[in-house]
């Protein structure tokens, strides 16, 4: 009983192992033809993954290309605006004033000029000088003088504005992080900022409700402060405008732009100072020189103030010492 239940289950054993054998032998070629299929899947979905890759970088190279081509062309456009600007005659009178902060018209700037040289004519006349020198004093004072006093200002008016202009950026990179448009952010400048900051960001909000939009009216900023910070402004606000991009840190990397600019402007004119002082003593000399000889020995000084020949002297003696002073000064003045 034991012997035959051992061949049954021997018989059995073979059995099965002669089917499962049979199967495989029949099914593996089924089996190794659904691992190459599922083998050449993945390997076709891999490829597609890849190509979605390269097509998603691809894209982002041909937008990143684009966008620079952009911003190239809109830094062309504002350079060739600004070489026709600069090609242009020097600002007119009527554009100077408004530079520099006067609320008078050109004809009125005429008139007191006019005032001024006959005022200034009448004071030489009562101290008794000659008709040639009192001529001088009424070019010099009513074409010469209100000028150079014009420039003065908008020199000085600038400078105010350069000062304050960098804490300006840094109000508007706020309130542009803290979720203000830009509008709002040249508003808040434009009623809270600190002047002629204020005055030229009101020029702006005004430009604007006659129907230009950001980027122009802060293009026209640099008729009222003729200044190339100014222009560095207008091309980042016009660049996001036209290329997009994040405005609070292009504003942020101008404003600390423009404070490195100050302060190698400050290192400069501080390592100039000695060459300032030493051009200043040596324009000075002759005439600090002249007041001496002539409080000791006026009779020594005093035929070049009444022999032809001495005003010849002291004529050409005017103009060598404007050369001077004019090299000079070129010499100790650095742009930035």
């Amino acid at each position: 009983m034991f012997g035959i239940d051992i061949t049954i289950l021997a018989i059995v054993g073979l059995v099965a192992l002669s089917t499962a054998g049979l199967a495989y032998g029949i099914l593996f070629t089924r089996i190794e033809t659904e691992k190459k299929a599922e083998s050449r899947v993945r390997k076709v979905k891999s490829a597609e993954a890849d190509r979605v890759q390269v097509k998603a970088a691809r894209d982002r190279m041909n937008e990143m290309s684009k966008r620079r081509k952009s911003v190239q062309d809109s830094l062309k456009d504002l350079e060739k605006k600004q070489q026709e600007k600069s090609a242009k005659a020097k600002p007119s009178m009527k554009v100077r004033l408004l530079q520099a902060g006067f609320k008078i018209t050109i004809s009125q700037f005429y008139i007191a000029s006019l005032i001024f040289g006959v005022v200034a004519s009448f004071l030489a006349l009562i101290a008794g000088m000659k008709l040639p020198v009192i001529a001088g004093i009424f070019l010099i004072g009513s074409a010469g003088f209100p000028r150079w006093f014009v420039n003065f200002m908008v020199k000085r008016r600038c400078t105010a504005f350069l000062s304050e202009f960098p804490n300006a950026l840094d109000i508007m990179v706020r309130s542009i992080k803290s979720g203000l448009p830009l509008n709002d952010a040249i508003r808040l400048i434009a009623s809270d900022g600190m002047e002629p900051v204020k005055t030229e960001f009101k020029r702006v909000i005004e430009a604007q409700q006659v129907g230009l939009n950001i980027p122009e009216a802060c293009a026209r900023m640099i008729n009222t402060i003729p200044l190339p910070e100014v222009n560095f402004f207008a091309i980042v606000i016009a660049i996001q405008a036209q290329a997009g991009g994040n405005l609070s840190e292009a504003l942020g990397n101008l404003s600390k732009v423009l404070r490195e600019r100050k302060k190698m402007k400050a290192k400069v004119q501080a390592l100039s100072m000695e060459a300032k002082a030493s051009a200043c003593i040596i324009g000075a000399l002759p005439f600090i020189v002249a007041f001496l000889v002539y409080t000791t020995s006026p009779d020594y000084m005093s035929i070049l103030f009444t022999d032809p020949r001495g005003h010849f002297i002291m004529g050409c003696s005017a103009v060598w010492m404007s050369i001077g002073i004019w090299v000079m000064r070129n010499m100790i003045n650095f742009d930035i």
